[in-house]
């Protein structure tokens, strides 16, 4: 009886099989590959076998992530994660993406401050950690990688829920304090209080809005950025295409450009320190700008032979002052006594290499206006015990655009907060030269919310991948950017890292300008390979398109009133955070006053 029993038994395996198999359609794809490559003959069967059936696998699907603290270009700690997926039933390891950090400590900070942002930001990347290897792990497992709004969504929602625990936390802890606290908050303002001018400034200061404080970054949202990159990576990976076109194609809903534009690096030659012993202070960075029709291959090995220390023949009116070290930004520290010094020693220097200022090369300044307000005197101090108020500002810009006509970008020329001062400059500059706002802030999460808040008018903005930005965010914000009068510019952090995945979300977005720091430092180089090795590619499919020139916007012709930020702005979801809740999740800073009918959400 045994053996009829096991010999049913067997009946019933190979029915069963069978029908598996059927149901597969094994017997069907095994002979229809038998009979396509046998013509072809491959030399490795067995690997022209495994591709042809790879075809028909499952998709990958997200199985793991892992987190681990690493360091930046500084030295600084922040966040790696590497995606792990489910390929043809292995657990395979797809990339990985580190974060780079910013922060918003001035060069001048007391060592207690500087001690303060530190334990922060170490905080910040172990809880970073600690996300990503646990609730991230099983919120985004079994989705496919190459679903970025899915994926985006989900870590939108999982923020959401932490900033609801810290309110919740944040007001038991207030509950629960001693109301012996009081006095000293009430100390603590009068102290501040009294630091501030007698009468004979109080009228001014009137004048003066104050600066908006910097809104909190909630612990640990590092993860949510970094995962959504890593995910886009991974996506890009699996589709086997590179990031650029990933992003490109995720923006315009998966409609394949048929030309794509580079965008024009701003090149930082120097680095001038605002509390150096000399005088100028106005300006933090000098960059340069190729001309929009030259190949970024050929301006770059005459740009670096150029910073290895030979002082140009400056003249009388610019000499070199001695050069200290080279900044975190990768490029030289020096110092001024006025503000055409740097100018002319830029003008000197492109001679002296074959290159003319207005022609083969433009200059762009960061100005950095917000680090010079003295809120003493209501002005900005632009040289050492020279000051400045915001109208006096415009007109001294004019001069400078009048005297120096290569200059074709100013950088933050004012605070955020002098708002009709950024009108009156964008009215009387707006047809030269672009003005560009980076830390004039406004984060996009506020701006979903408070529709009705006043911002600057300016002829771009400068986005950094910072702290809870997503993927979708940078799409969805310079999808609402893109048109004549606004240009977009990707700008790496201070904590730079060697991940060169922002030059891929430049190009893949179609940002106008890229603000990478200067030729120097591993960290920022790799990035202008990557933007080399991009436009290689590009060149070689015959998908790359160049701008003839650089188009300015005339402001003062503009006719059409000014549209209110409600008419732009799409209204909040019903699950959209209240305004004191908001975070900077993505560092945008300021979103001009207008924008056309025509822009949309992609």
């Amino acid at each position: 009886m045994e053996p009829c029993g096991g010999g049913g038994r067997l009946g019933e395996l190979r029915r069963e099989a069978a029908e598996y198999y059927r149901g597969h359609r094994v017997p069907q794809r095994v002979e229809e590959a038998l009979n396509a490559l046998f013509p072809l003959c491959p030399a490795d069967l067995y690997g022209a076998l495994a591709n042809y059936f790879s075809t028909f696998s499952k998709a990958p699907v997200i199985c793991k992530l892992a987190g681990r603290k690493v360091l930046d270009g500084v030295g600084k700690p922040t966040l790696e994660v590497e995606i792990y997926c489910t390929v043809k039933n292995y657990e395979k390891r797809i990339c990985s993406a580190i974060m780079s950090s910013h922060s918003h400590v001035p060069e001048d900070a007391s060592p207690e401050i500087n001690e303060g942002d530190e334990k922060e930001r170490s905080d910040s990347v172990a809880t970073a950690v600690e996300w990503v290897n646990e609730s991230l792990n099983a919120v985004l497992r079994d989705l496919k990688p190459t679903d970025q709004c899915e994926v985006d969504k989900m870590l939108g929602e999982y923020f959401r829920k932490k900033v609801e625990e810290k309110k919740i936390q944040k007001e038991e802890e207030e509950a629960a304090a001693p109301l012996s606290c009081a006095p000293s908050a009430v100390a603590l303002s009068g102290k501040k209080k009294a630091a501030k001018p007698g009468k004979k400034m109080s009228s001014t200061e009137r004048t003066i809005p104050p600066a908006e404080p910097i809104e909190p970054v909630l612990c640990g949202s590092l993860a949510i950025g970094g995962t959504s990159l890593a995910v886009a990576k991974a996506g890009a990976t699996i589709n086997h295409i590179p990031l650029y076109l990933h992003i490109a194609l995720l923006k315009y809903n998966q409609d394949s450009p048929k030309e794509m534009t580079l965008p024009h690096p701003m090149i930082t030659l120097l680095n001038c320190e605002k509390f150096s012993p000399a005088k100028l202070k106005l300006v933090k960075e000098v960059m340069l700008i190729p001309p929009a029709q030259l190949s970024l291959k050929q301006p770059s090995p005459q740009l670096a032979d150029n910073k290895k220390g030979k002082a140009p023949n400056t003249g009388k009116k610019a000499p070199l002052p001695p050069l200290k070290r080279v900044s975190h930004l990768g490029c030289l520290i020096t110092g001024w006594d006025n503000l055409e010094q740097p100018l002319l020693l830029m003008q000197t220097a492109c001679n002296n290499i074959g290159l003319e200022l207005g022609t083969d090369m433009y200059l762009a300044i960061n100005c950095a206006a917000h680090e010079l307000m003295d809120y003493v005197k209501g002005k900005y101090e632009i040289l050492t015990g020279t000051f400045k108020s915001p109208d006096e500002m415009v007109d001294m810009y004019v001069e400078l655009i009048n005297k120096f006509p290569s200059i074709i970008a100013l950088v933050d020329p004012l605070r955020k907060e002098d708002r009709q001062q950024w009108s009156n400059i964008c009215c009387a500059l707006g047809s030269k030269c672009y003005l560009i706002a980076e830390d004039a802030a406004a984060n996009i999460s506020k701006l979903k919310i408070d529709q009705s808040m006043n911002v600057p008018m300016c002829s771009g903005v400068v986005l950094k991948y910072i702290n809870q930005t997503k993927v979708s965010d940078l799409i969805e914000f310079t999808g609402l950017l893109d048109g004549q009068r606004h240009i977009t510019i990707l700008g790496s952090p201070d904590g730079e890292s060697s991940d060169d995945s922002l030059v891929d979300l430049a190009v893949g977005l179609g940002a106008r300008f890229i603000k990478l720091g200067g030729l120097s430092r591993g960290e920022r180089v790799t990035k202008y390979n990557r933007l080399l090795a991009i436009e290689e590619e590009l060149a070689k499919n015959r998908t790359l398109r160049s701008e003839a020139n650089f188009e300015f916007t005339d402001f003062a012709e503009e006719t059409q009133p000014e549209k209110e930020l409600s008419d732009v702005i799409p209204p909040p979801a019903q699950d959209s955070l209240p305004p004191q809740l908001s975070q900077p999740a993505l560092q945008v800073h300021s979103l001009p006053a207008q924008l056309p009918d025509n822009n949309t959400l992609t």
